[in-house]
């Protein structure tokens, strides 16, 4: 595995995790998935040009 996929890997769980579907995170927002969704699209970007 390459450091990019663990990258990308860790970016799918913390933005499963963040989904203000859990009883702990209904205040929160869509603030921390919205953010993390706005990072997994730039690294997947960055991962299809082959910069990363």
């Amino acid at each position: 595995m390459t450091v990019s996929t663990i990258i990308l890997i860790i970016l799918i769980l913390l933005l499963v995790g963040a989904l203000p579907t859990w009883p702990h995170a209904r205040t929160w927002g869509y603030g921390p998935s919205g953010i993390l969704g706005t990072l997994l699209v730039i690294l997947l970007i960055l991962m299809l040009l082959g910069m990363l």
